[in-house]
């Protein structure tokens, strides 16, 4: 186990930055998350941890150890990539063990490495065949493997589920918490999946075209985030935004006008600044925190439902603006029915003209 600390990270691509000055202190045994949308720079960022890209300022620091400077085999880490990167004539034993045999390690440690690993990861039988003989998820767990017997400071996964199908998926992520339980190393995860980031992070760094805007434990972005950019990317499905106009402020709390299907409704939402930018704001609502209720002034038209067994999904047009309702319900409205939607006082969320977040705090669920 190993701290990691980024201080003042930037990357630039010749006139093009693509990072700006990144901070990030993460504990040993951590299991962090890097999470954003394509293009945000979230595998550039973890190439700079491994020594794959050079750093154009600012300096990284494992175990205490400024590594900035430092070539890739320096580093004591370790990386799992979106490809398997397999050598495709050696067998699943081989792989583990060639880069040790490259570095002329012991033949009894190699073998002694080879077989813990192939132990945690459930590989014994699998050991004698070669890549082209093994499924995408015996290849990737080799590819954790091989990262394994190096026992590095850090490991680093890019990606590495996104060759897999949704079935497999679920069954490595399970892996991978499992084996940071069982190693109780540091590890620091790539993913744009945000599923991916709830279910195995102990934190998570959002990003947005290479500025770093929220960290925090996955429930704590859920539930608090901290500008629309978050809330929008943490949950499934994403929230609902719908255009608002404050009619009033009554103590901390702002009045606020929804245009619903032939009709306009009134919220009161708990604030704890003032707006930003005039009257013009945007309410959040999550999809699970709506429901059907005929009696409500507020109207909606469904577009679409989506039947997936114990939920289902109502896509509706209100306002002119597309809205997503949660249903745990089986008795459904068909697409073109109009419908009354109530939202849960406490849950609604409030963004300025500068999509920062200016309804009260929720409180974080509890561990």
């Amino acid at each position: 186990m190993a701290e990691l600390q980024l201080q003042s990270v930037k990357k630039r691509f010749g006139s093009t930055q693509t990072i700006h000055g990144v901070d990030l202190q993460i504990q040993p045994g951590e299991f962090v998350v890097f999470v954003g949308p394509s293009g945000c720079g979230k595998s550039t960022l973890l190439r700079m941890i491994a020594g794959l890209e050079t750093v154009t300022e600012g300096s990284i620091h494992i175990a205490r150890r400024d590594v900035t400077a430092l070539a890739p085999s320096q580093r004591r880490v370790s990386m799992v990539f979106q490809s398997y990167a397999l050598y495709p004539h050696m067998t699943a034993e081989q792989n583990l063990s060639f880069g040790m045999r490259m570095r002329k390690v012991a033949k009894e440690t190699v073998a002694e490495k080879v077989e813990r690993a192939s132990e945690i990861l459930q590989l014994e039988p699998y050991l004698k065949r070669k890549p082209g003989e093994l499924s995408g998820g015996q290849c990737q767990r080799v590819a954790i493997g091989r990262a394994l017997v190096q026992d590095p400071d850090v490991f680093l996964f890019d990606e590495p589920l996104s060759n897999l199908d949704a079935e497999l998926r679920v069954k490595m992520r399970a892996e991978i918490a499992d084996l940071h339980q069982r190693l109780g190393a540091t590890m620091i995860y790539v993913t744009h999946d945000q599923t991916e980031a709830m279910t195995l992070a102990n934190r998570i760094v959002v990003l947005r075209d290479g500025r770093v805007e929220q960290v925090g434990e996955p429930m704590a972005l859920y539930t608090n985030p901290a500008n629309q950019f978050v809330a929008g990317f943490i949950g499934s499905p994403k929230m609902n935004f719908l255009p608002v106009v404050s009619t009033g402020v009554d103590g901390e709390k702002i009045e606020v006008a929804v245009e619903g299907e032939g009709g306009k409704a009134e919220l009161s939402i708990s604030c704890n600044a003032q707006p930003a930018g005039g009257d013009e704001l945007t309410l959040g609502i999550r999809p699970e925190h709506t429901t059907i209720d005929d009696s409500s002034e507020l109207r909606a038209r469904v577009r679409s439902v989506e039947q997936l067994g114990s939920i289902s999904f109502l896509y509706c047009t209100l306002g002119g603006k597309s809205l997503c309702v949660q249903s745990q319900g089986q008795l459904l409205p068909r697409p073109g029915y109009e419908v009354g939607l109530r939202f849960a006082a406490d849950k609604l969320y409030l963004f300025d003209a500068n999509e920062q977040t200016i309804s009260t705090l929720k409180p974080m669920a509890e561990h």
